[in-house]
């Protein structure tokens, strides 16, 4: 006859419980943080395109020339800005629109709130303070730069 010695069976009902709970403590935390890095993956895509809107708009303004020329443009038809003032109240209701007034379908959910221009004197240097404010699906971004006359 062949005898089993007890000692030797295999896992006891109580191993076996404490293992499984064990185990699932585990999972559910790792779970939990794959479940919270999945949740906030896309608010930094949605950010990162609000702040390459405005920068995008803070490059153009920054590349116009400090004060209005002779003659220059004072209308509304931003492809025609010729000076960092023409910006001053700037705004888009309906989306992101290129420089000559084309809508961006795939930015049509951000808008460029306000453009403000400060005429400031720093250090006896006149500067105008360029503030660009984008909001989108994750936010308002406010991108600042100065601009001087050298």
């Amino acid at each position: 006859m062949c005898t089993i010695d007890r000692r030797q069976a295999g896992f006891s009902f109580i191993e076996l419980i404490i293992f499984i709970v064990v185990v699932s403590a585990g999972l559910s935390g790792v779970l939990m943080v794959m479940d919270v890095s999945v949740k906030s993956s896309a608010d930094p895509l949605l950010r990162k395109q609000t702040v390459a809107a405005a920068e995008s708009l803070l490059e153009e303004i920054m590349l116009k020339k400090y004060a209005d020329p002779a003659g220059g443009y004072t209308g509304t038809n931003r492809a025609l800005f010729d000076d960092v003032g023409d910006y001053a109240g700037y705004s888009t209701t309906g989306g992101i629109v290129d420089f000559t007034g084309a809508s961006i379908a795939a930015l049509s959910r951000y808008n460029v709130s306000s453009v403000t221009v400060v005429p400031l004197t720093l250090n006896s240097i006149n500067v105008k303070r360029v503030t660009v404010t984008v909001t989108g699906p994750a936010g308002s971004i406010d991108l600042t730069s100065y601009k001087t006359n050298y």
